[in-house]
């Protein structure tokens, strides 16, 4: 059984999302598929739901740090064409990517350092 991919509309949600609590610095409007999302990337911290890790990440420029911090092991390398599961996870990696980059144009500083 193969892991479900999202769809383009929910990808753009999900950066959307990031993108407003980036540019607004209020962790208020990150949304649960963004949550679910971040969540459940290499580095993050287990939290209880949405409003612990909004909790956590209450001061935006940590979540921020966060994300760059496990950019590298959210790049999924070890995953190869033909393999199980692979266009999951390159999705994910592009989602992952995608913001990032929106941080990278903060002048944020990617960890390329995988796990």
């Amino acid at each position: 059984m193969s892991l479900a991919l999202r769809s383009t509309r929910q990808a753009d949600l999900i950066v959307s999302s990031l993108r407003k609590v980036f540019r607004t610095d209020e962790i208020s409007h990150l949304s649960n598929s963004a949550y679910k999302f971040l969540y459940l990337c290499s580095g993050f911290t287990a939290h209880y739901n949405l409003y612990g890790f909004r909790d956590e990440y209450a001061n935006v420029n940590d979540l921020k740090r966060a994300i760059a911090r496990n950019y590298g092991a959210n790049q999924w390398r070890n995953f190869h064409v033909g393999e199980r599961d692979y266009e999951y996870y390159m999705e994910k990696r592009d989602i992952y990517n995608r913001i990032a980059g929106l941080l990278e144009a903060e002048g944020y500083e990617l960890n390329q350092v995988g796990w």
